[in-house]
C-alpha cells in the first residue's frame, strides 16, 4: 500500500479492520514515525533543525515560522498539516491517522492529545478503527492537557480551555471548556 492510496481510504470514512492491509500499513507509518521523533525527542536540535525534523515527519514542507519544545509523539506523523506561526508545546501527543490539519498562527499547550482513532463499540468488533479528521483554524490556541477527539471542527480565533475534551465542533470566535466541553463565552 502506498501513503496516498491509504490518505484516500481514510478520507472515504471507511473502517479499517483489524489486520487488513491499511491497518499492517498503519504499522509501517508508525515504526517511521518512531524513528524521526526518537531523533527530534533525544537531542538538542536549533529551531531549523526541528522544522526539518517535522517537514522528514509530516512528508510536507514545514514553514520556517514553525516552533515546537519537544518531546512530540505521533504514531504516524503522515497525515499532519500545518499552518504558519504555529506553535506546539512540549509533550503533545497527536493520533494523525485519520488526519490533522493545523491553521495559521495556532498555539497548542502543554501535553494536549488530538485522537483521530476510534473504535467501535461491539465487543468483537472493537479492534476495528473509525478515523475522522481533525481540522483547527488560524488562530487558535489549545489550553493544555486539552483532549481533541475525532471529527472536530475547531473555528478561527477559538479557545480551548486547559483540560477541556472536545468532542463537537467549536464555532469560530468562542471560549470552550469542560468536559465535556461546551461554550463558555464569546470573543469579540
Amino acid at each position: 500500500m502506498e501513503l496516498k492510496e491509504f490518505i484516500e481510504y481514510v478520507k472515504s470514512g471507511k473502517i479499517i479492520e483489524a489486520g487488513s492491509k491499511e491497518h499492517l500499513f498503519m504499522h509501517e507509518l508508525a515504526r517511521s514515525a518512531q524513528k524521526i521523533t526518537y531523533k527530534l525527542n533525544s537531542e538538542f536540535h536549533n529551531d531549523s533543525e526541528k522544522a526539518e525534523l517535522m517537514s522528514e515527519l509530516t512528508g510536507r514542507k514545514v514553514d520556517e515560522s514553525f516552533f515546537i519544545f519537544p518531546p512530540f509523539y505521533t504514531d504516524c506523523g503522515k497525515n499532519i498539516k500545518i499552518g504558519k506561526n504555529v506553535f506546539i508545546n512540549s509533550c503533545c501527543c497527536f493520533q494523525d491517522q485519520g488526519g490533522i490539519e493545523i491553521g495559521d498562527g495556532t498555539m497548542i499547550g502543554h501535553q494536549v492529545v488530538i485522537a483521530t482513532i476510534n473504535h467501535m463499540l461491539e465487543p468483537d468488533l472493537r479492534q476495528n478503527m473509525i478515523l475522522k479528521e481533525v481540522k483547527i483554524g488560524k488562530n487558535v490556541w489549545i489550553g493544555s492537557h486539552a483532549t481533541i477527539l475525532g471529527g472536530v471542527r475547531i473555528g478561527d480565533n477559538a479557545v480551548i480551555a486547559a483540560g477541556a475534551v472536545v468532542n463537537k465542533d467549536v464555532p469560530a470566535n468562542t471560549v470552550f471548556g469542560g468536559v465535556p466541553a461546551h461554550i463558555i463565552k464569546t470573543i469579540d
